[in-house]
């Protein structure tokens, strides 16, 4: 007697009810959701790659929407699109976020250079970096310190951190903009609070 194969695992879950499910928990949940999440849904009887494909599949019925789904560096979620952002702001006006030229530089520095010290920051731009610009980086949870330099004093090393890569909508590092974009990229993002200018910045002698 052939053995019979064994049944898809989609065969006890009906696609279109776990899209629907899918669907529901990303449109209402505000954090990006991991494939290890999502599995919960299911009681972890659905793989990594089904889901991949369903999601993939939920991802192209939303094209024509005003929302899309995305993937970032922790995980799915949606978004709205940004040419459907100024209708929104119509509704929620919100004051544009101010970034200092010493905030853009700092954070240019550290996502293009990391792992960096406050040191290599300071070499770079050629001034002494404001503790509030650090420290409203770390609490807006865009950097993070991830050790520290094995030399006297043993400065603390920054870099990047998920939250940064997904409030601009990335997945990894390589997908960075060039350089001189990236200001551009930061100043799109929305709900941000505004960041001290630099005004105490003295040159590094």
């Amino acid at each position: 007697m052939s053995e019979q194969p064994n049944p898809s695992p989609l065969d006890s879950f009906n696609p279109e009810i776990v899209k629907r499910v899918l669907e529901t928990v990303l449109l209402t949940t505000q954090d990006p959701l991991p494939l290890s999440e999502l599995k919960k849904l299911f009681n972890d009887e659905l793989s990594a790659e089904v889901l991949r494909r369903l999601l993939e599949e939920l991802r192209e019925e939303w094209t024509t929407s005003g929302i899309e789904l995305v993937t970032v560096a922790e995980g799915w979620r949606f978004h709205t699109k940004p040419e459907m952002q100024p209708f929104l702001d119509r509704l929620n006006p919100l004051k544009p976020p101010r970034y200092s030229r010493a905030v853009l530089e700092t954070m240019a520095i550290i996502a293009y250079r990391q792992p960096v010290t406050r040191g290599d920051i300071e070499a770079i731009r050629g001034v002494t970096v404001s503790s509030a610009i650090i420290k409203t980086l770390e609490a807006r949870g865009w950097i993070d310190t991830i050790g520290h330099r094995n030399v006297p004093g043993r400065p603390a090393l920054f870099a990047t951190t998920k939250k940064f890569l997904n409030d601009l909508s990335l997945r990894t590092l390589e997908e960075l903009p060039p350089l001189e974009e990236l200001g551009s990229l930061v100043d799109s993002t929305r709900n941000q609070e505004i960041f001290p200018d630099d005004e105490a910045a003295t040159p590094v002698t």
